[in-house]
Formats: C-alpha cells, sequence, structure tokens
C-alpha cells in the first residue's frame, strides 16, 4: 500500500463517520493496522493535514479534525456564497448523463438509509453537491467546493442535530428537477435555501462525536 492509497482509505473513513473527528492517528498503530512502514503512515497523515482532514500537533501527534463552532459557520457561509451561483451555472450546462449521476446518487443515498448507513447516507449527499459543482466546468471553484463538502462531512458529524441524513431527498429532489429543466434562477434558488437550512440544522453547543477504537472502525 503506498502512502496515496492509504490517505485515501482513511479520508474514506472520515467521510463515512467511521472515525469521528478527534480520533488520534497514531502512527505505531496504522503501520500495524495496515502493514505498512510508518513513513509510509507519516505521509499519508501529512497529505491529509494538508487537505484540513487531520490536525498535527507537535509532541502530540495526528487526530481526525475537529472543526469549532466558527469553523462550522465559516463553511457553511462560504457554502451559501459559492454554490448557488455555481449550480446556477450547472443548470445552463446540464447534460442526460450529468443528471443520470445525480439521479443514482440519490437513489445510492436513500439505499444507505434504508440499510441503516448514515455515513455512507451522508458522504453521498455530499457527493451530490461535487457534482452539481463538476457539471459547471469551473475546475478551480469545483475543488474549492470540494474541499468545504469535505470540511462539512466532519462539522455535521460534530453538530448536526437531525436524526436524518445530511441532505433531505425532498431537497435533492427538487435541485434535480431544477437542473434537468435548465432552469438557473429556480436552481439559484432551491441551492441557497437548501444550504441555509442545512446551516440552521446544526446545534454548535453540542457534545462531539463518540470516539470509537481506531482498528475495530478501520477493519470494515
Amino acid at each position: 500500500m503506498t502512502a496515496a492509497s492509504l490517505a485515501q482509505d482513511l479520508s474514506a473513513a472520515i467521510h463515512a463517520h467511521r472515525i469521528a473527528p478527534g480520533t488520534k492517528l497514531r502512527e505505531d498503530e496504522l503501520s500495524d493496522i495496515y502493514s505498512v512502514s510508518r513513513t509510509i503512515v507519516r505521509s499519508a497523515l501529512q497529505a491529509l493535514a494538508h487537505q484540513k482532514l487531520v490536525d498535527i500537533q507537535r509532541n502530540r501527534g495526528a487526530s481526525v479534525a475537529s472543526p469549532t463552532p466558527r469553523d462550522a459557520h465559516d463553511v457553511f457561509e462560504a457554502r451559501i456564497m459559492i454554490e448557488p451561483q455555481m449550480a446556477q451555472a450547472a443548470a445552463q450546462k446540464a447534460m442526460p448523463d450529468d443528471i443520470a449521476i445525480l439521479r443514482q446518487h440519490i437513489a445510492d443515498e436513500h439505499a444507505a438509509v434504508l440499510a441503516g448507513d448514515r455515513g455512507q447516507a451522508l458522504a453521498l449527499s455530499g457527493q451530490f453537491h461535487v457534482e452539481i459543482a463538476r457539471m459547471a466546468d469551473q475546475s478551480i471553484i469545483a475543488e474549492f467546493v470540494r474541499s468545504l463538502v469535505e470540511r462539512s462531512s466532519l462539522i455535521i458529524a460534530l453538530y448536526w442535530r437531525k436524526p436524518s441524513t445530511l441532505c433531505e431527498s425532498d431537497a435533492h429532489h427538487a435541485l434535480l428537477a431544477a437542473l434537468a429543466s435548465h432552469d438557473g434562477p429556480a436552481t439559484h434558488k432551491l441551492m441557497t435555501q437548501h444550504l441555509t437550512d442545512l446551516h440552521s440544522s446544526l446545534d454548535l453547543h453540542m457534545q462531539g462525536s463518540e470516539i470509537v477504537n481506531l482498528k475495530d472502525a478501520l477493519r470494515r
């Protein structure tokens, strides 16, 4: 296993909420779990730190990032500023294949909910937004949206107060319909309302997520 593939595996576990914010990521433990050298582990953790998914502190090691309430507010404010305009651009460029991809994302998300896999449902909900950004064909802004969505996953793990999935299905279905009909203004309005609703559903006074055994979480 390379450092890149290890980073990808850890990233998937974080976004699926199998590893909670604040979980310690000890080099020796990860080395044992994945049967790789500590050099590879260190490189993977540094890559994740660059993506803001992991915090590395001198003499304290690495842990899954724990966004503060201020971070949570700033991330969603940024999304509300950026994503509606990008969604409007995506509506103007949406192709049948793009709509099919989004429709499949919604179906997969529902399947994950029915299977009781909340983490996977949350990850798919976030990817739905990333796909809309891709459709807009603005690569630099799309990468910024991807970064914001990734950070939102950690924020949801800490502060989400609803038992349901990250993005209500009705909101995604409405966005899909607007995109499919190339209705830019409607898409802009729906995305603004959707992200505003998500922001208001955060409880910034909640306690953090439960820390689980790292080996058990990654064995899946």
